[in-house]
């Protein structure tokens, strides 16, 4: 029970508290916490787009080497495919290029859904207050008023904070990562040109015009496809760190400190 005494500041507590949860609520689009969640998710979505851009060109040099077709001499009439073999590297590239594109989609939602999302949360938590404050509340309604208020305060506080957490740590966690498999496939892949933004013919720059340039690219490629698909793995591998394992972590981290705080209460 609480002390009689304490009940008026409590309730001014209660009431302060509503009335900037509703202004949070009103006002989310300018809510430098969310904001800064929504700048690390946009970002996160921006590397992935860059490296699925990267993936559908290779997938379609190696598309089309597939298609290059040789003669027979004299004796063997007809004509082969030799860099048919490379269908098994197209085809993983491709389900990595399907998955990052996956990541991409997820983080330019999230990117837009943490402010509105942040600012229900925040309703949820001036509702809570309004419920808490009401005189003729009974029993049902102090404990929708604590499920609503917890609720609330994991949608507007907890959320965006795990992201703005995982933005100062997930950089530093993974750089020699993504460097260095970054470096790979540069190394493996470089010789592949992406097409220009600003030139629609750009596309056309996959196609080198020298044949053996373009059967070196492929031999290149499916002698180290190996270490070419392991590094786009890797690649993909911190983006799932940055964008669900981390902000996960922290996001169960504060749970508990907020579950510790309210038992404290």
């Amino acid at each position: 029970m609480t002390d009689p005494a304490k009940r008026p500041i409590l309730r001014a507590l209660l009431a302060g508290l509503a009335v900037v949860a509703l202004l949070l609520a009103l006002i989310y689009p300018a809510n430098p916490l969310t904001r800064a969640a929504k700048d690390y998710a946009a970002s996160v979505a921006a590397a992935s787009a860059g490296v699925y851009v990267t993936l559908r060109s290779l997938n379609a040099v190696l598309s089309t080497a597939q298609e290059i077709e040789v003669g027979g001499s004299l004796v063997v009439s007809g004509t082969v495919q030799p860099l048919k073999m490379l269908e098994p590297v197209d085809d993983t590239i491709e389900r990595i290029a399907g998955l990052v594109f996956f990541a991409m989609v997820a983080t330019g939602v999230l990117a837009v859904a943490l402010g509105p999302v942040g600012g229900i949360g925040w309703a949820l938590v001036a509702l809570a207050c309004a419920l808490a404050l009401w005189p003729g509340r009974g029993p049902g309604a102090r404990r929708l008023a604590r499920q609503l208020g917890g609720y609330g305060v994991l949608l507007g506080l907890a959320l965006p904070l795990a992201f703005v957490l995982s933005d100062l740590g997930a950089d530093r966690m993974t750089r020699a990562v993504w460097a260095e498999n970054r470096a790979v496939i540069e190394e493996i892949s470089g010789a592949v040109e992406t097409p220009a933004e600003t030139e629609p013919e750009g596309w056309f720059t996959l196609i080198p015009d020298d044949l053996e340039h373009y059967r070196s690219i492929a031999g290149n490629i499916l002698t180290r496809a190996d270490e070419l698909i392991a590094s786009y793995l890797a690649i993909l591998a911190v983006f799932v760190f940055k964008l669900v394992l981390l902000p996960a972590l922290l996001l169960g981290g504060l749970v508990l400190v907020l579950r510790a705080l309210a038992r404290g209460g």
